[in-house]
């Protein structure tokens, strides 16, 4: 049906049914990879908020310190939203090496920092790469894992932030030991080390091909079946098995559809309604929750319980394995208990957890080391929570719409949770009152329970079903 307005497709199928492979494993490096980047970005601002502040050039108020960690969500939120446009527009292979790019320089950058407005400039630039790389990379994620093993995979690549976190906090024992190296110059490395890394994304990804699903919907069919004939000759030959029998059906879909920038944003808005309530509440939720505690975790570590800032990379590193432990163990279940349940229990459970962890703060019960083990044992289900947001805006709204929609989410969950939380954390820090501490832990408690409710009610089943099944393209004939 070549040149012809409308054609069939059975790539979905055909991607679908291939087993696990190399090439799967490939993916699951390459993209996760990204979120390792952020964990240790993230975690590394955070162990060294001590002396990030303390340093002669800088002198960094409490206030100000997470007023640099909200530039680099602004950053991230306005990246999400003009780089997933761009992922949806041109392809998502594309716009890998311009966010990864974009981030190894800022880091660097951020290392090099001279003054407060330096260095929030920097981070504000760090967060646009990082966001521009959840649109892209989650979408892809989604679009060439098969549907029996999707909730499992994005789970564990979403999880693997943590690994970041725990190479940022282990990292930071060192660039922050007196022995070693001077303070002053020990957080400026630690950026410099984070960019670094980041060259070697850069040649990962030249083996990641673009995604067949993405080629289909926007009027490639033909190079989409060359993208998924040279996939399924890898696999096979990896695996040194016949490939299962393709399911039968096709897609019929729409060569030539224009653009879907506008019209997806009134499909959100209209035709899938529920489900943007949805992932607007699992996203803000999860997003106020972490971003509170974690960007300023530090900071409560020394100024409540006088911990050294070269010891807060022994705290922060349980906190990260329990966070990486969270999907790696819970993952599985999203596939076979279902997205519903497992969804509904990691948040509420988060939610029940924060408050009474909160009231125990606030009484003064715990020591740092009990403090840390609490908020382990919450992140354990809170980070397969956060994790499963993604996984539901990535996987239930039309190919076309994919990465606006994660983008959209990611923006306006970072923007009413994610800068907010650190501003709020910050400054309810710098008062040195508990009592004010714990309002804000309870805040953080309830919008996970909101959200845990909203997903009891309008949450969606898609386990185990293909993309096209769960939102039917947006050009299907």
């Amino acid at each position: 049906m070549k040149g012809s307005d409308i054609f069939e497709t059975d790539v979905p199928n055909r991607l679908d049914r291939l087993p696990w492979s190399r090439f799967h494993w490939l993916v699951v490096t390459a993209l996760g990879i990204t979120w390792i980047l952020d964990g240790l970005e993230v975690t590394l601002v955070g162990s060294l908020a001590g002396a990030i502040s303390a340093s002669p050039s800088l002198r960094l108020s409490e206030t100000q310190f997470g007023l640099t960690a909200s530039c680099y969500l602004v950053g991230a939120v306005i990246g999400a939203l003009f780089f997933g446009w761009l992922t949806d527009k041109l392809g998502r292979k594309k716009l890998f090496t311009i966010t990864v790019l974009i981030y190894l320089v800022a880091t660097i950058a951020s290392g090099l920092s001279w003054n407060f407005w330096s260095l929030g400039l920097f981070r504000f630039i760090t967060g646009l790469g990082i966001g521009g790389e959840y649109a892209a990379v989650n979408a892809t994620i989604q679009e060439l894992i098969p549907a029996r093993r999707r909730g499992f995979t994005d789970l564990i690549i979403n999880g693997s932030y943590w690994l970041g976190a725990a190479l940022g906090a282990a990292g930071s024992l060192v660039v922050l030991n007196p022995a070693v190296l001077n303070p002053e110059f020990g957080w400026r490395l630690a950026f410099v080390i984070g960019g670094v890394i980041g060259l070697g994304v850069l040649f990962l990804r030249r083996f990641i091909p673009e995604s067949p699903r993405w080629l289909m919907t926007h009027g490639r069919p033909e190079e989409a079946d060359r993208v998924v004939a040279q996939l399924e000759a890898r696999v096979a030959a990896e695996t040194g098995a016949p490939l299962p029998p393709i399911p039968p059906g096709k897609l019929r879909l729409r060569r030539h559809q224009g653009g879907w920038f506008l019209p997806s944003l009134r499909v959100l808005a209209r035709d899938y309604r529920d489900r943007t309530i949805l992932g607007v509440a699992l996203m803000g939720s999860q997003a106020f929750c972490y971003n509170a505690v974690l960007f300023t975790y530090a900071l409560m570590l020394t100024k409540f319980y006088a911990v050294p800032s070269g010891e807060i990379g022994w705290f922060m590193l349980p906190f990260a394995i329990g966070n990486f432990m969270g999907p790696l163990l819970l993952g599985s279940l999203f596939d076979t208990l279902g997205r519903k349940t497992m969804i509904v229990a990691t948040y509420t459970i988060s939610g029940v957890l924060m408050a009474v962890v909160g009231w125990l703060f606030v009484h003064s019960a715990l020591s740092a080391m009990q403090q840390t083990m609490l908020w382990t044992l919450i992140f354990f289900f809170a980070s397969a929570a956060a994790s499963s947001a993604y996984l539901t805006v990535g996987e239930t709204f039309p190919l076309e719409v994919r990465a606006v929609a994660i983008s959209v989410f990611y923006a306006l969950g970072t923007a009413v949770g994610g800068v907010a939380g650190p501003l709020i954390f910050g400054a309810l820090i710098q008062t040195g009152d508990r009592s004010e501490l714990f309002y804000g832990y309870l805040l953080a408690g309830s919008l996970m329970l909101l959200a845990a409710l909203a997903e009891a009610i309008i949450g969606v089943k898609a386990e185990r079903r293909s993309l096209e099944e769960v939102a039917p393209p947006l050009s299907a004939a």
